[in-house]
Order: C-alpha cells, then structure tokens, then sequence
C-alpha cells in the first residue's frame, strides 16, 4: 500500500462542513481501534468521499467539498491516505449484516 504524503494540515482552509468531517473521524477511529487507513475518491462537482478502513475492519466515510479538502481533513485527524484501492487495505473490510442487506438493495 503506496501512501500519499500529507501537506501541512492548515486550519483556515476548510469550510465548516469540512472543519467538521475532521472530528467526525477521529470520533469513528476512536470507537473502532484507534487506527485505520483513508482513500479519497473524486466525485466531480460534489467534492471527494473519504472513506476510513480501521484496523479491526470497520468502515465509515464522510463527503468533503474536493479532494484537496479531503487530504487536510484526514491530514488533521490523524489519517494516513493510501494511493487507491489495493488488496491488502480491501480484504481489512469486514462488513457487517446491516451493511451486506444495505448494499443488496433490500433497504432493509
């Protein structure tokens, strides 16, 4: 797993929204291990979705308004960003019951 380097994480330059992801994420690694590993998709003029894989498994995400927004949000939480999506990082995902019926489309 190729991890990208991390700029200074600045303050200022985050909308509150994204001020906000940055705790949110501290709090979801807290509750899961403490440790864990982000990759930043691009998603247009929507911004980037960050998602965390934790140590143990667990996964969450958070929307951001761009990539570079994403970088310091996960610079300020702590959060190593890897290069993509490789096998080791995949097979760290342990999805749960809720979250297999989820993707399954059954909504419930």
């Amino acid at each position: 797993m190729t991890l990208r380097p991390q700029p200074d994480p600045a303050v200022g330059d985050l909308s509150s929204h994204d001020a906000e992801q940055v705790g949110r994420l501290r709090g979801f690694l807290t509750a899961n291990g403490g440790s864990g590993t982000a990759v930043i998709s691009y998603l247009g003029r929507r911004g980037a979705r960050i998602v965390v894989v934790a140590d143990g498994g667990a996964f969450g995400d958070a929307l951001v308004s761009g990539v570079q927004a994403a970088v310091l949000v996960c610079g300020q939480a702590g959060i190593p960003v890897a290069d993509g999506w490789d096998r080791e990082l995949s097979a760290k995902i342990r999805p749960s019951s809720a979250d297999r019926q989820r993707m399954a489309g059954t909504g419930r």
